[in-house]
């Protein structure tokens, strides 16, 4: 994975090397997760952290404090299906206020065996409205592909619901850059005019994309495996996956009138040293 991105057009330049320089990292709380980060992720570099149903919605504000206190930006996720009652949420908040964390995304996240008060995640985002939450910055996710057993229409009007409430739409990953784009404008459509961040994969090795796949119960991130195994193995180049071509494809359409697309989300599964010396490798290229 040593071929830096190229783009001739002078324009879409411009735009690229404004978006690598301000791409956020998503990485999983687990046990070497805060020592990975330390070493391999400058702090200008946005954080978010995973809500693992393995680890529970704690262990998340707990890493996301030590980033903080690191001097990082980060976003915590806040998962329905693991802030247990709005008392639980009162706590996390109180926490992210005195860790000086301003922003945070909202999932619904994937079941557990332990009942919340929140069915989804507009449910949650409405009580963390209820409080005097002190965030600058709500993300809330969005499906490009859509859901197999939901309406497009019910997509979007939770969408729709939600975004009053938020600040931002960061998408699952989706490979195929026409299909996000035809979603992006129907949001525009639809008056949902919320900056969208796209998701893909950082530059991952195939041995870890085979044990996400597997099944290491991080919930969200993963997701996009159960659906897109035949065709994100077209992506590899020897040594891992690149996600050049997602954003070459998407690259010329940020900014544009027809649609909210305003830069990238890079899902790392914790592979930082990699994806970190290919943003590196792409800002030179593009420099």
């Amino acid at each position: 994975m040593k071929r830096a991105l190229t783009v001739r057009d002078t324009a879409t330049r411009a735009t690229l090397k404004r978006t690598f320089a301000e791409l956020g990292y998503e990485v999983i709380p687990f046990k070497k997760t805060e020592e990975q980060v330390l070493q391999f992720v400058p702090k200008n570099v946005r954080l978010t952290v995973t809500a693992s149903p393995a680890k529970g919605q704690d262990a998340t504000v707990d890493l996301s404090v030590k980033f903080k206190n690191h001097g990082y930006e980060v976003a915590p996720h806040l998962s329905a299906q693991q802030v247990g009652s709005r008392t639980h949420l009162a706590e996390i908040v109180a926490r992210c206020r005195e860790a000086g964390i301003k922003d945070v995304f909202i999932v619904g996240g994937d079941p557990t065996e332990t009942p919340t008060e929140f069915k989804d995640a507009l449910s949650l985002l409405t009580a963390l409205h209820e409080l005097d939450h002190g965030f600058t910055d709500i993300g809330i996710g969005g499906h490009p592909e859509g859901h197999p057993t939901v309406g497009e229409d019910v997509l979007f009007q939770a969408l729709k619901d939600k975004a009053p409430m938020a600040n931002h739409i960061k998408t699952q990953i989706v490979f195929d850059p026409a299909v996000i784009l035809r979603w992006a404008r129907e949001l525009k459509r639809r008056g949902i005019d919320l900056p969208v961040h796209v998701g893909v994969p950082g530059a991952v090795t195939r041995a870890k994309l085979m044990r996400v796949s597997g099944g290491l119960g991080i919930g969200e991130s993963a997701k996009f495996l159960k659906k897109q195994q035949s065709l994100f193995w077209r992506f590899f180049i020897p040594g891992g996956y690149s996600p050049d071509k997602i954003i070459k494809g998407l690259a010329p359409h940020i900014g544009k009138p027809d649609n909210t697309i305003e830069g990238f989300h890079v899902f790392t599964f914790n592979d930082l040293e990699p994806t970190e010396a290919w943003r590196q490798r792409t800002l030179q290229g593009l420099a």
